[in-house]
């Protein structure tokens, strides 16, 4: 039986799920330093994974992971390597806030895909909101200006691409598989391909890094594990525009790790991006248009 809603209890969830997430990242970022980003990408699904088994075996038993759409999971897998890698490589020289900027088109690339690939109807107000917050991502990489536009900002939107496709197959996968299902092979497929891939550049790991690589999957763990019962216990609607929360966390993050803040533009282009996605989030509770199931971060 699904829990019963409780909205307070969903945007506390949420609230820490992001903050979670946030911490996580800053932790990639760390990592990017040393590592190369498909090591990187291969510690974050590998680091989390025993964590999010030990939820999943305590809660729903080691049958709720048997999957039921084995290709889509691994298209799933391979956006999880595509989405973290591109996510981790802009990390190396982005601050996490502007990466995390360009990053929030994301649910305005989720709302334009799902025409094509799940059919939905998207009206011209929603299509002048995504047409306006692509506007705010070209404000934060200001083409033509000093050149500032780079192959990490690019990377970025790759990662929200890659995202958005994602979110579109968790869509068609909560039909028929369990969310325990959905997380854990989607860090499993991503952990091993990523590990795969980066085998030809591998680095030996530095004890100095331990901590740095258990708190990292602990973090993001625990987001996953809070963001599941977040949508469990609240609606979409209610909670999604709780993610822009995390521009909060990472511009602290910024500021105390690595004594950096946003510029004037990218302040600009992310009250942009951010206003287009909550009033995206606004049309599609007036029209009662729900998206359920687990969401997944970098």
């Amino acid at each position: 039986m699904s829990p019963s809603k409780s909205p307070a209890r969903a945007i506390a969830w949420m609230l820490a799920a992001v903050a979670f997430f946030s911490l996580m990242d800053a932790g990639m970022k760390m990592l990017s330093a040393s590592y190369p980003t498909l090591q990187v990408t291969m510690l974050r699904g590998a680091a989390s994974l025993p964590f999010v088994l030990v939820w999943v075996l305590a809660t729903a038993g080691p049958r709720s992971i048997i999957p039921v759409r084995w290709g889509l999971h691994l298209l799933r897998g391979v956006l999880g390597m595509v989405m973290i890698g591109c996510f981790v490589y802009a990390l190396r020289t982005l601050p996490l806030s502007t990466a995390y900027t360009i990053y929030f088109v994301s649910p305005l690339l989720v709302a334009a895909l799902s025409v094509p690939l799940l059919g939905e109807h998207v009206g011209p107000r929603r299509w002048v909101a995504i047409g306006i917050g692509l506007v705010g991502v070209l404000v934060v990489l200001r083409p033509g200006v000093d050149g500032i536009i780079s192959l990490p900002g690019l990377m970025v939107l790759v990662a929200a691409l890659a995202y958005a496709i994602a979110s579109v197959t968790v869509s068609l996968l909560t039909r028929t598989d369990t969310s325990q299902s959905m997380v854990v092979w989607f860090l499993l497929i991503m952990a091993v391909g990523a590990g795969l891939l980066a085998w030809p550049q591998w680095r030996p790991l530095q004890w100095q890094h331990a901590a740095l690589i258990a708190g990292m999957g602990l973090a993001g763990a625990l987001g996953q594990i809070a963001l599941t019962r977040a949508f469990q216990l609240g609606q979409a609607s209610l909670i999604a525009p709780l993610e822009y929360t995390g521009l909060v966390w990472v511009i602290g993050l910024d500021l105390l790790l690595w004594g950096v803040l946003p510029d004037r533009l990218t302040w600009l282009g992310g009250a942009i991006i951010v206003a287009s996605g909550l009033y995206l989030l606004h049309r599609e509770r007036v029209q009662h248009a729900r998206r359920s199931g687990t969401v997944d971060h970098p």
